[in-house]
């Protein structure tokens, strides 16, 4: 009799974990293809998130001018030789992998687990982006400290982990997570924004039947409007996230970041670097995108 028991104990953990993993497996799947498409966007628009961070700090060019983003571009390449450009790459990449595998695998998640149908509503669309990237954006806020402070060219850290021990030695958990909450108030509502742009206008496209013709370019398309959109709602959260990030000792909460750009360079202050982070975030977002749609396709989540 005991063996009866055994062999059904054990066919019954058999079963359970046969289920488990065929349930987990379309979000590990989901997991991986977000995580490539990201990888890929990150190393290629690298040097516009260098120039933003730049852009955003204390030394750099004019507010929101042309000349002032290629001048950057200029001083950096002088200066550190074309290679300095993907500075701060270690991190991104680091934070990039799993936080837009995260990402994806979230939404993919969520969509399953409250039953959502495609196409979604604008609601639904903005609550997805939201939820998302909030639970992957706090996941990883060590990690993008980090790459603003290798990035902005104020800080001398010889890898990812020697940062992370010294900012932890200095300045604590605080230190770590700093702009955690403009850093939300950034990228949560970009990803909603984004999201309900880009679905709707997909929609769009799809009622004329213009997906018909070229999905691949009806998807970038779509993509490049609702990165610029999303971009420019959410550029102010990103100037005040990376000066708490920058000079944590002098910024320790939103409200005197706010004022203290505000008092020195005006409501543009609020737009500094504006120019790069929608080049960068927008060009970005759509390639990750449009190769996540394109990676799903092919691996049987759609």
């Amino acid at each position: 009799m005991i063996p009866c028991r055994t062999n059904l104990t054990n066919s019954h953990e058999h079963v359970f974990l046969t289920v488990f993993l065929y349930s987990q497996y379309p979000i590990l799947k989901s997991f991986l293809a977000g995580s490539f498409s990201g990888t890929f966007s990150t190393i290629l628009f690298q040097p516009l998130d260098l120039v933003k961070t730049r852009l955003q700090s204390r030394v750099n060019a004019p507010i929101g001018s042309k000349n002032g983003m290629l001048s950057t571009f200029a001083h950096i390449v002088q200066k550190e030789n074309v290679f300095g450009l993907w500075r701060g790459m270690t991190p991104s990449i680091t934070r990039v992998i799993p936080g837009v595998g995260l990402y994806f695998s979230s939404l993919h998640w969520l969509k399953h687990t409250f039953a959502l149908e495609e196409p979604l509503t604008a609601l639904q669309a903005i609550s997805l982006g939201i939820t998302a990237r909030s639970m992957s954006g706090a996941l990883l806020i060590p990690i993008t400290v980090v790459k603003t402070r290798f990035e902005s060219g104020v800080y001398r850290y010889n890898s990812i982990s020697e940062a992370l021990v010294l900012i932890y030695k200095q300045e604590g958990l605080r230190g770590l997570s700093s702009g955690l909450v403009p850093t939300l108030l950034r990228d949560a509502p970009y990803s909603g924004l984004y999201l309900m742009f880009y679905t709707q206008l997909k929609n769009i496209a799809a009622n004329t039947g213009a997906t018909n013709d070229s999905p691949v370019s009806i998807n970038f398309g779509c993509g490049i409007l609702a990165g610029v959109l999303a971009s420019i709602v959410t550029q102010p959260p990103d100037v005040i996230k990376t000066k708490m990030q920058l000079y944590p000792n002098e910024f320790t909460d939103i409200y005197n970041v706010t004022f203290f750009v505000y008092k020195k360079y005006g409501i543009l202050g609020y737009f500094k670097g504006i120019v790069p982070r929608m080049l960068r975030r927008t060009l970005m977002t759509t390639m990750a995108w449009t190769v996540y749609e394109q990676v799903t396709r092919q691996i049987g989540l759609k």
